[in-house]
């Protein structure tokens, strides 16, 4: 299955390079059918340019807080933080549908 997303520049531009391997997402309906395996489309919010990536894995938690938490634990190196999850993502939210770390790998066309 291919699902589209799009994404500030910042953070388009970290998945090109390499520098993110996890997007984070709130794991509402829409991201709640995202499965290993899945391709997503994500877009350039400044300028449309399309990245194409594959699941490799799925993180699941309560809160960003606590999903960070459990990847740091586990190696990896998360570059963004809870705080700054909140400027997207209220904790109410977060508590209603749960937090996702979609672990990716940059496909090429």
């Amino acid at each position: 299955m291919k699902h589209e997303m799009r994404l500030q520049e910042e953070y388009f531009n970290r998945i090109k390079n390499g520098t993110k391997t996890i997007e984070f997402r709130l794991n509402d309906e829409k991201r709640n059918k995202i499965q290993v395996g899945d391709l997503i489309e994500f877009t350039n919010l400044d300028n449309q340019e399309i990245l194409l990536v594959q699941v490799v894995q799925l993180h699941k938690a309560d809160t960003f807080e606590q999903l960070f938490q459990e990847l740091k634990e586990i190696g990896y190196t998360i570059l963004e933080n809870a705080e700054l999850m909140l400027e997207f993502y209220s904790m109410d939210y977060q508590r209603n549908y749960g937090v996702l770390g979609i672990e990716i790998k940059r496909v090429n066309r």
